[in-house]
């Protein structure tokens, strides 16, 4: 399937509908692990430092892949590249929900992200040439509410599971669904495409595979190994490095793996580093919350899930309607409101207290799922505005891994904060504690023991929490005052589209 960039009369409905499809469901797997990732560290027997993994983990193959999307969508069809992408991710579901020990857990997870990093590119990438620039915010809009359905269902349906079933029926549920949109891609998407003949440069993936894993497994170890560990500043130094490399190499490239000269479009620049600053703040939540309600709150996994559902659904039905205001006004009066709003309600979450109301919590982040959904698409939309035609698989891709990075450094490193808090709170206070046990006449019973040693647990977690949260609100601020800086984007002038003999060239759906 090859489209002009003057933009079809009619979109490919039929594609476009497979394809999100396929990404609702790598969407709600993920959303569907973070409630169940308290029963996962008590049944497998993990801490938060390595639960963590099954987050991070998943956003860092996500990073590593995406940049060869852009030279999958070039080289290969929608419909070998969407095949490709929801068999990997059918056998990782299989995989994670037979696993019986952490790592085979994992690797099941990571073959699901390894699915899940092809998907979104090659749907953007069709959303984008589909729709002409004036018409992109609207479609972005009901794209963005069917996709964030899947956070407005999965936690609710992730807690009703957890607490009836064991946490491997949520994969378990998810495989008959993926084999039927592997039957569905298979028989309706019938694109065509001329060969072209690309390689993709392996040392490059290399590259980016050793810095952005290096940078990202240094963050994470950092929780249980101090930053004092050679192996924590070790592998952060490499991975600076080996990035270093990657970028300049990708600088020098006739076709990179990921085109880093688009950052001189400077509204694509701006919307990248507002949603990496931002996701950095977003994804902790997603991981933190969940410890404190279960955990510090001893809330049920149900409750937990209906907790964030009027967040979710309010998310979903902002969409359509962020993506109508942003063909109207552009994305910066929305995204500075939004951002506000953001800011604000991540502070409030660093207030915590051991016994913050369940209305409370529903409330707060209802506001804050409010102010998010009026900046993610619009922002990153603008900025892709900007590009020229033939720079849209490189710009999704660039955004895409970006965010996928930035949110698992947030997350390895907001929870590396909240470990090495909690640790350092608990040993002050379980001091001030047996300086008030030696003033006591008689010494405590061994109940009142435990019930003091589960308190220091609790009261300890409790604060780790609310010092990441204040982290993520300065996170949350630094984009605010970015979003000031946002001017409604128009689709640049490419001189790659002028020949010596100066005749035009037509841009190409997959960016030829």
């Amino acid at each position: 399937m090859e489209h002009a960039q003057t933009h079809p009369n009619r979109p490919p409905y039929g594609i476009i509908a497979v394809l999100m499809v396929g990404a609702f469901i790598a969407f709600l797997n993920n959303t569907l692990l973070n409630i169940a990732l308290p029963s996962i560290m008590k049944d497998l027997n993990v801490e938060a430092s390595t639960v963590q993994w099954l987050t991070t983990g998943f956003m860092l193959v996500n990073g590593i892949l995406i940049p060869t999307t852009a030279h999958l969508i070039q080289k290969y069809t929608v419909r070998r590249i969407f095949l490709s992408a929801m068999c990997l991710f059918a056998v990782g579901t299989i995989l994670a929900g037979t696993a019986h020990v952490f790592s085979i857990l994992l690797a099941g997870r990571m073959l699901q992200a390894s699915g899940s990093a092809i998907l979104m590119p090659t749907l953007m990438n069709v959303m984008l040439v589909s729709f002409p620039v004036e018409k992109r915010g609207t479609a972005m809009g009901v794209f963005g509410l069917i996709l964030m359905s899947a956070p407005a269902i999965g936690p609710t349906l992730s807690g009703w599971i957890v607490e009836h079933y064991d946490w491997r029926m949520l994969f378990h549920f998810i495989t008959p669904i993926a084999i039927v949109v592997i039957l569905l891609g298979f028989f309706l998407i019938k694109d065509k495409k001329e060969k072209v003949n690309l390689r993709l440069d392996f040392l490059s993936l290399l590259l980016s595979s050793i810095g952005f894993g290096g940078i990202l497994y240094g963050f994470s170890s950092a929780g249980n190994k101090g930053w004092d560990s050679p192996q924590v500043y070790g592998t952060i130094i490499i991975g600076a490095i080996c990035l270093t490399i990657f970028i300049l190499k990708q600088l020098k490239q006739e076709r990179p793996m990921l085109n880093f000269s688009i950052y001189k479009y400077p509204m694509f620049a701006l919307s990248s580093a507002i949603t990496m600053v931002l996701n950095m703040a977003l994804f902790s939540g997603m991981l933190l919350l969940p410890i404190y309600v279960q955990t510090i709150r001893g809330i049920s996994p149900m409750d937990a899930g209906l907790m964030l559902l009027p967040g979710a659904v309010l998310m979903s039905l902002m969409s359509p309607i962020t993506g109508k205001l942003f063909d109207k006004f552009g994305g910066r009066v929305l995204a500075i409101i939004g951002l506000t709003i953001t800011t604000i309600t991540t502070y409030m979450f660093s207030k915590l207290q051991l016994d913050t109301s369940y209305a409370h919590l529903i409330t707060i982040y209802s506001i804050r799922a409010l102010g998010i959904s009026m900046v993610m698409m619009p922002v990153s939309t603008n900025g892709l505005n900007q590009l020229p035609a033939r720079f849209y698989p490189h710009g999704t891709a660039m955004n895409n891994t970006m965010n996928q990075v930035a949110g698992a450094i947030g997350t390895a490193l907001l929870v590396t904060v909240m470990t090495n808090h909690t640790a350092t709170r608990a040993k002050e206070i379980a001091a001030s504690a047996k300086a008030s046990m030696g003033s006591m006449t008689t010494p405590p019973s061994p109940a009142a023991l435990a019930e003091m040693k589960q308190k220091v647990m609790l009261e300890s977690m409790l604060d780790g929490i609310n010092y990441s949260f204040v982290i993520a609100t300065g996170f949350a601020a630094i984009a605010l005052i970015l979003a000031f800086f946002i001017k409604r984007a128009k689709p640049a002038e490419d001189p790659g589209e002028v020949r010596p003999a100066g005749k035009k060239v037509t841009a190409k759906l997959a960016g030829n």
